[in-house]
């Protein structure tokens, strides 16, 4: 039975109007209690695992904490690390590295700090047609098709090639203190291949003793990069690997997932000046983004053709639907037509993924160390004095607190009480190796190449 309504009289109208307009008020108020300021701005690059915040703007979640926030894209990771210090920036969609990179002085050097993890995986190291043409030889098949995970052993042989013809073997990735930049060369390495060293502060190419150069390209610009011949591959998150299989201009040949599963690879980064200045508001953000977070994961990703629909929109990362969704919804296609599942290749909140573990900041430390970037040796409490300055999981803690509270999510959602920051060992690695962030001059001690023990890079050679 349907029943009607008589319209309302104008003067109900207009009271009915001034009380919700008043609760609105009130309830914006109350979700804003306590907040330092609640206009705000963030920054990010255009890549699919900035969808923690594009989700907590679309869907609210900043809005329920009081917080009027303007998402805007940056031009590359410099101009945002800058607008971050600077202050045009409140906070930004940082590299894992940045942060850390900052606090230690390499390159730009200033005090950021992390107390949110964005996503778990994400990356993929993509090689030109004519290099994967060259790779296939020395590849084995499992039914017809490549086996993965495929090894830098595999391009070895093309590399060598190059090296007799007297051509170099440049690749690109997209910021020296990017996971982009550790995991290619950590590829390369476990393959026998050099990437080069750095030797701070008279030689910041990191192309010392190289077998092959890695030079910084924006993520955007990749696909036409490789096109163009500039580079013979790159390392760089989606939707720019799976970009290049779409055009036919390269082939992915493995993801980081594969290189280190379940590696932590972008943090919500802000100053620490900022962050002592607006503690109840940083929190309120940290709540928004754990809620995207949750959003994103839940259910078995029911929620992720929605965010393949929104970071479609140019104002987010502005790829087609169907290139992001290659990715984003448990598959990641290799070689044209040779779509497998991996369905962990972005992951945003299960396996603790937005907790900031001080062994995650270790682990980029050790890569730091390991390339020359922190070219003078340092004891192992040095790595974990230094992710401390960083990684604030008690802001952490507070927010998911307040979540708990407010029944939003559960206690059980977040690691326990007596979590320590530091991981058991961790294994999964594309070499064998196992990682103990408790341990990490032993852990560098493992590695054929790269810097270990008392090893420094000085007139453009490694000495002891």
């Amino acid at each position: 039975m349907t029943t009607h309504t008589a319209p309302l009289k104008p003067q109900r109208v207009a009271l009915a109007v001034c009380v919700l307009a008043a609760l609105s008020v009130a309830s914006n108020a109350f979700a804003g209690a306590g907040l330092e300021t609640d206009s705000l701005k963030f920054g990010f690059i255009k890549l699919t695992d900035m969808a923690p915040l594009a989700v907590a703007y679309e869907k609210g979640f900043f809005e329920d904490e009081g917080l009027s926030v303007q998402l805007e894209a940056q031009a590359n990771w410099k101009v945002l690390l800058d607008r971050v210090i600077n202050g045009e920036l409140d906070g930004a969609h940082m590299l894992a590295g940045q942060p850390l990179g900052a606090t230690i002085g390499f390159g730009t050097k200033a005090e950021i700090i992390t107390a949110f993890s964005m996503d778990l995986n994400g990356n993929a190291i993509t090689v030109s047609n004519d290099v994967w043409k060259q790779m296939k030889p020395h590849l084995p098949m499992e039914g017809g098709k490549p086996k993965h995970p495929i090894k830098a052993d595999a391009l070895r042989p093309v590399v060598e090639q190059f090296k007799k013809d007297g051509k170099p073997f440049k690749m690109g990735m997209v910021f020296p203190v990017s996971p982009h930049n550790y995991e290619l060369r950590y590829w390369l390495a476990a393959g026998g291949i050099r990437p080069g060293f750095y030797a701070p502060p008279q030689d910041t190419t990191g192309t010392i003793d190289a077998e092959v150069t890695l030079s910084v390209t924006p993520p955007p610009q990749m696909p036409a990069t490789l096109e163009a011949g500039t580079i013979l591959g790159y390392s760089v998150g989606e939707p720019w690997n799976q970009q290049a299989v779409f055009k036919g201009i390269g082939v992915p040949v493995i993801s980081d997932y594969e290189i280190w599963q379940n590696n932590p690879e972008k943090v919500f980064g802000v100053s620490k000046a900022w962050a002592e200045k607006n503690p109840n508001t940083h929190k309120a953000v940290v709540k928004a983004l754990i809620r995207a977070a949750m959003w994103l994961d839940a259910e078995n990703n029911k929620n992720r053709p929605e965010a393949v629909e929104m970071l479609a929109q140019s104002q987010y990362v502005g790829a087609d639907a169907e290139v992001l969704a290659n990715s984003m919804t448990g598959t990641f296609e290799y070689e044209k037509g040779d779509k497998r599942p991996l369905p962990d290749f972005n992951v945003f909140f299960r396996y603790n993924a937005t907790y900031p573990y001080y062994s995650d900041a270790i682990w980029y430390l050790t890569q730091m160390r390991r390339w020359g970037q922190i070219n003078e040796p340092k004891p192992d409490a040095w790595f974990l004095e230094t992710a401390k300055q960083v990684y604030r999981p008690d802001i952490y803690r507070a927010a998911a607190q307040a979540l708990v509270a407010e029944g939003k999510a559960k206690a059980s959602d977040f690691p326990a009480d007596g979590e320590t920051g530091i991981k058991p060992p961790q294994s999964g690695f594309i070499d064998g190796l196992a990682y103990d962030g408790s341990r990490p001059n032993e852990y560098l001690n493992q590695f054929k190449i790269g810097l270990r023990g008392q090893q420094r890079v000085v007139d453009g050679k490694v000495v002891e």
